[in-house]
C-alpha cells in the first residue's frame, strides 16, 4: 500500500451531542482536519458530496481552501454526483481548485448514490433524455467533462472579442495540465469498474458494492479491482492506473475509543437491497492495533489497492478524528507496509 488518506462525509446536525452543528462548522472543520492530517503525515484528504442534505455539497470552494492551507497532501472527492453537474462550469471550477493546490487534486466522480429528494438533479436543471435514464445522463456529463479538461480548443472565438484571443478555437480556462489523469470513477459493480478503465479513469471503490455473489465483501471487491486492471490493459492506456478502497478502521487505544467503537469489534459484512437490487456492505474494523494489522492483512481488496481511504466520524470533532488518523498511521499502517 502506497497511500493512506481520510474520507469525510461532512455531516452536521444542531444536536448538542455533535461537535459539528452547522454547515459552517462542517466546512471549517474539514479544512482544519486536512491541515492536521498533513501534519501527521497522511497522504490524502477526501470529501463526500451529497445534495439536499446536512452534509458537504458544493466541493470546489472547500477543495480550493484546503489547497491554499496545505502544501503536500492529495485533495479529492469521493464522489461528485455527475447527474447534478454542468460539465463545462465544473471544468472551470476543477481547473481553478487544482491550480490553487499546485496540481494535487484527485477528483472522484460517479453516477451518485440514492439522494435525499426524488430526482434532485431536475431541480438543478438537468433532465435525462427520454425522461428516465439518469445513469446515462451522468455518463454523458462525464464524457463532456473529460473532453474539455484535456485543454483542446473547441469554442469558436468571436470576431469582435472584448480582449485579444490566441489563435484557433478556444478552450475552457483556467486549464490545469495533468488533471485529466487524476479523475477517478466511483464504481459500485464489477462491470462499472471495467467501463471506468475503458474511459481511462482511475478506480474508486467504497464500502458498498451494488451486487452480491455470496463471497465476502473484500473478495468481491478484489475481483472488481482485477477486472478493472484487466480492462485497463486491454484498452491500451499508456500509464498505470490508481485504485482506492474505503474502510472504517478504528484502533482501540483508550477508554474513549472503546466507548465509541468497542461494539464494532464484532462487525460483519451485511447484505441488503439498494435501489431494488442486492448489495453487499463491508464491515467496520475495530480492535487493538495488532489485531487490526492481522485483519487488514487478510483483506484482499486493501492488498490490491494503492490507496486506502479511512472514513472518519466527523461529528466527533477535529481533535478526535486527528487522533484516529494518527493512531492508524503510527500503530497499524507500518504493519501493512505503509512507508
Amino acid at each position: 500500500m502506497k497511500r493512506i488518506g481520510f474520507l469525510s462525509f461532512g455531516h452536521w446536525t444542531p444536536s448538542p451531542h455533535s461537535q459539528t452543528r452547522s454547515a459552517s462548522d462542517a466546512l471549517l472543520q474539514s479544512i482544519d482536519l486536512a491541515v492536521a492530517a498533513e501534519e501527521l503525515g497522511a497522504d490524502g484528504a477526501y470529501f463526500r458530496v451529497h445534495h439536499f442534505a446536512r452534509q458537504l455539497s458544493s466541493p470546489f470552494p472547500l477543495l480550493a481552501a484546503v489547497g491554499a492551507r496545505t502544501s503536500r497532501i492529495e485533495i479529492g472527492t469521493g464522489v461528485i454526483d455527475m447527474r447534478y453537474e454542468n460539465p463545462l462550469y465544473m471544468a472551470e471550477d476543477a481547473g481553478s481548485a487544482d491550480l490553487i493546490a499546485g496540481g494535487r487534486l484527485q477528483l472522484g466522480i460517479s453516477r451518485g448514490s440514492p439522494e435525499q429528494v426524488v430526482d434532485g438533479f431536475r431541480y438543478f436543471g438537468h433532465e435525462p433524455e427520454g425522461g428516465s435514464d439518469h445513469a446515462a445522463m451522468a455518463r454523458e456529463h462525464t464524457a463532456v467533462f473529460l473532453q474539455v479538461i484535456t485543454g483542446d480548443g473547441f469554442a469558436e472565438p468571436s470576431p469582435r472579442p472584448m480582449f485579444p484571443n490566441p489563435p484557433g478555437l478556444l478552450r475552457i480556462e483556467p486549464h490545469s495540465p495533468g488533471l485529466r489523469e487524476r479523475i477517478w470513477w466511483g464504481a459500485g459493480s464489477r462491470r462499472t469498474a471495467e467501463w471506468a478503465a475503458e474511459q481511462g479513469m482511475n478506480l474508486m471503490s467504497s464500502t458498498l458494492l451494488t451486487e452480491d455473489t455470496g463471497v465476502p465483501f473484500h473478495r468481491l471487491q478484489a475481483e472488481q479491482i482485477q477486472r478493472f486492471r484487466d480492462a485497463w490493459t486491454a484498452a491500451g492506456h499508456d500509464r498505470d492506473p490508481r485504485v482506492s478502497v474505503s474502510r472504517s478502521v478504528f484502533p482501540l487505544l483508550s477508554d474513549l475509543d472503546r466507548a465509541y467503537f468497542g461494539q464494532e469489534t464484532r462487525s460483519q459484512d451485511q447484505v441488503g437491497y439498494l435501489e431494488g437490487g442486492a448489495a453487499r456492505f463491508g464491515k467496520t474494523y475495530a480492535g487493538e492495533p495488532d489485531q487490526l494489522v492481522e485483519q487488514l492483512a487478510e483483506d484482499e481488496a486493501v492488498a490490491a489497492a494503492d490507496t486506502l481511504l479511512l472514513t472518519v466520524p466527523n461529528q466527533l470533532g477535529v481533535e478526535y478524528n486527528a487522533h484516529v488518523i494518527e493512531a492508524l498511521l503510527r500503530h497499524v499502517a507500518p504493519g501493512l507496509g505503509w512507508r
